[in-house]
Parts: structure tokens; sequence; C-alpha cells
């Protein structure tokens, strides 16, 4: 998912003995006394006596860092500031920001916990000693051009695999249909929709009036961040359309997923009312169902008994589309304490970091900004809480269950989109890979689930 806010934990300006972390300390001390402060401010790097220190090597592996992570935030929840500190000073000597994959990703979950702390209010003394060195660690917000988005999407299987299952999906389920609907639901501001125009234009029986609605979920959704309005982007499309001569139909609609959609839902029925009946209505989601509120977000509404993504699956119900394709990461990151997601996250979120190192130069400002979305997301999951979390993944099945308990059946996918995948990633890395789950299409990265793509007609 190529979101991109924050990086991964960068480089303060000083690095003590050549690491690169956020300079917290060298050891674990364990032979100092539980009051002991924070180092005061210009002392960040505290030198211990010898006999007080234990040597880091036998931590760099995954799953010790893995539990100093879940350690740390047992001391930050538990308002602990001298475990906090120690933990700290451990994590960020063996989790180097520009170390390996397990150590760049150690720094996101470092950096997130710090900042979870700061938001809190949890172990003043220590976030206030670091939180200059987590603020420099922030990058700027970049702000994709569509061309530039373009070519960062194609970088990876990640968001391409689920365009290119909806797309065959779509076009078979609107074969003989004059005027094709497409609701796009996307963090990836239309990026899927040119291919989909290519494939409209080549139908045998001709062109369909194409009508894309767009929803505009503002900064309530995750990045990337596009630096053109959904006005300029829409005219690009249409001429887009026109070269290709395809007529189409521009909208955007503001919506939010903390109300599930509801402006989106109640102006799509508005129109169902004035239709004449003769539409395909294609609900294209990819990965943006998943930022709509679930059961744990007691925040929402206080009286509220049904969940507002089950809600919104029943209002998509009452259109009566036909066809609803869904793309979102196979994980479960909805776990209420933050030890939960904390380990939900490490155990899947390891992959892009893993990935990139195959396909992007270490340095190189695609990767910044590859990392950068893992880092938001990252920090979104363990930092943020109540309707700001909109990192709140399930996994396949779960989805499928929400599917079906709507009105809905699973539309299995043809082998044509299956061997068009597989050629397609066999252009990235050998790591990734592709299976059938019952009626769905998975995208892997050396054997574990990343991606599902599914798609569901009404029942």
């Amino acid at each position: 998912m190529m979101q991109f806010t924050h990086a991964a934990v960068t480089a303060p300006p000083l690095y003590p003995n050549g690491h690169h972390g956020l300079g917290l300390g060298l050891f674990l001390d364990v032979g100092a006394p539980r009051a002991r402060p924070w180092p005061a401010a210009g002392s960040l790097f505290p030198t211990l006596p010898p006999s007080s220190k234990i040597s880091l090597g036998n931590l760099n592996s995954a799953g010790c860092m893995e539990q100093l992570l879940v350690h740390c935030a047992n001391a930050i929840e538990a308002n602990d500031a001298t475990l906090t500190q120690q933990i700290l000073w451990v994590l960020n000597n063996i989790a180097p920001a520009d170390g390996d994959s397990n150590q760049r990703l150690t720094a996101a979950f470092l950096c997130a916990l710090v900042a979870r702390a700061s938001r809190t209010g949890a172990c003043k003394a220590v976030t206030a000693a670091v939180a200059a060195a987590v603020e420099s660690a922030a990058l700027h917000v970049h702000r994709f051009t569509a061309v530039e988005l373009a070519s960062f999407v194609d970088l990876t299987p990640w968001h391409r695999f689920g365009y290119m299952a909806a797309n065959h999906a779509i076009l078979e389920a609107v074969e003989g249909f004059s005027v094709v609907h497409v609701v796009d639901l996307s963090t990836t501001h239309c990026m899927q929709i040119p291919t989909l125009i290519d494939m409209l234009a080549s139908r045998a029986e001709g062109p369909p009036i194409l009508r894309l609605t767009v929803a505009d979920v503002g900064c309530s959704g995750p990045p990337p961040a596009l630096d053109m309005s959904y006005d300029e982007l829409g005219a690009k499309l249409v001429n887009f359309a026109r070269s290709r001569n395809v007529t189409m139909d521009f909208r955007m609609v503001p919506t939010s997923p903390a109300d599930a959609f509801t402006s989106l839902v109640d102006q799509l029925r508005v129109q169902q009312l004035v239709s004449d009946g003769t539409e395909a209505l294609i609900l294209n989601c990819h990965m943006l169902l998943h930022t709509v509120p679930d059961e744990t977000a007691g925040s929402v509404s206080l009286t509220q008994s049904v969940s507002l993504r089950t809600m919104l699956l029943k209002s998509i119900r009452t259109l009566d589309p036909t066809l609803v394709v869904v793309a979102e990461e196979d994980a479960d990151f909805t776990a209420g304490d933050v030890v939960g997601r904390l380990r939900a996250a490490f155990n899947f979120l390891w992959i892009p970091y893993d990935a990139v190192d195959t396909f992007l130069p270490k340095g190189s400002e695609q990767r910044r900004w590859y990392e950068a979305e893992v880092g938001w997301k990252v920090e979104n999951v363990l930092a943020q809480e109540g309707v700001d979390r909109v990192e709140r993944q399930e996994d396949r099945a779960r989805w499928g269950q929400r599917m079906r308990g709507a009105g809905f059946r699973a539309v299995a996918f043809g082998e044509e989109a299956a061997g068009e995948i597989r050629t397609m990633l066999n252009e990235h890395a050998a790591g990734w890979g592709m299976k059938r789950e019952d009626d769905d299409l998975m995208l892997t990265w050396k054997g574990h689930n990343v991606v599902f793509a599914s798609a569901w007609a009404p029942s």
C-alpha cells in the first residue's frame, strides 16, 4: 500500500559511535537504580560504568526486537518512565534506521511508540527528552504528480495486483451494458482507471459510456497525497478517455470513512431514483474499506450496536450493484489493545521492508517515499485512537463473512485474470507469487499472504 506521509525513523544530527538511531544510548544499564532519571538535555548519550553494560549483539533477531517493542509498549502504558528509558536505549542501538530490513522496521515501530507516549502524556520525562529527535526524524509530506504516482505504483505489485484482478472482473461483469458506472473507493487517486478505460475501449461490442464517481475523503484518509485537485485529475481522465473513444463523465463526492461514506451512498441512492435501470453499477473498493471504523471504534457512537462497516456493506447492497470488488491487505490490526496491534503489525509489515531491498537502492528518493508509507501506517496503528486510527485492516476471511452477511455471493476470478497477474509478477522480484483462496486471489511474498482480491455480486 502506497502511503507516504512519514518515514520510518530518519537519523538525527548526532550519532554516537557511528550508530544511526535516534541516539538515545548504547547499552542497557542493568545495574542502575530504578529511580534513575532520563539524561538531562544535551547528554542523551550516557557513558555507563563497564560493569553495568551488556552486549547487545544477541538481541538483533526479529523475535528479540519484537519482544523489546512489546516490553516498551507495556512500560509506556504503565507509565513506567525508567523501564521505558532503558528499553529505548537498547532499541535505538540495535535498530538503526538505515540498517537491514528488520532494523528499519523496528526503528519505525520505536518512533511510533514514542509518538504514542507523547500523545497520551505517558512517561513525560522520557518523551520530552526525545521529542526533538523524533521530530527531526519525520519526512515532509511528498505530494505526487499524477505521473509520479502512476510510475511509483508500478514499482511493486502491492497495488497492481488488485488493479488487474478488479479490472478483469469488472470487464466480465459489464459485458452487454451500454452504460457503466464505476464508484472508485480507493486510496490511490484513480491510478487504476486508465487501464480500465483501455480495456473498455477494446470491447468487441464497442466501448460503453463510462460514468466515474470518486470518493474524496480529504485529510480523513491515508496517503499518498496528490498535488492536484480532483477537478484537475478528472479533466485529465476525461481527456484520456476521449483519446480512446470512450465517452466519460467524472464526478467527485466529498465523503468520509468516519461515517461509513454516508454522503456518497446517499447520493448514489438519489441517482438510482432517476436512473432507467440500464447501467451497470460497479463499486471498486481498493485499500479504503478498512478505514471505516470497526467494532472497536466505540468513540464513534456510544449507542451504536452495529459496526459502521456492516452498515456500509448493507447500504451498498440496497443499491443492487452489478459487482463489488474488494482488494485489501490480508492482516488484522483491529485489536483494542496496543500490544495486540503491535504484534499483528510487526508480523505483517516486515514484508514491505523486506521486499523493498529487492527493487530500490539504499538511499534512493523513491525508497524513502516507499518506507515513509509503511512508517505512516505503523504510527497510525500504534499512536492513534478513535476515528484518527484509520489503519484497521481485517483479514480475508473476516471480509468474506461481512460480505456474505450483507447479502453478497462470491464471484470467482477467471483464468485469464490469473494468467495476466502471473505475467505481471514475473516483471518483479522472484519473491512475489499468487495463489487462489476459494474464489479469491491472493498476492504473496515468499509464501506469506499480502493482499487479497475478491469479487461479489448480490445473492
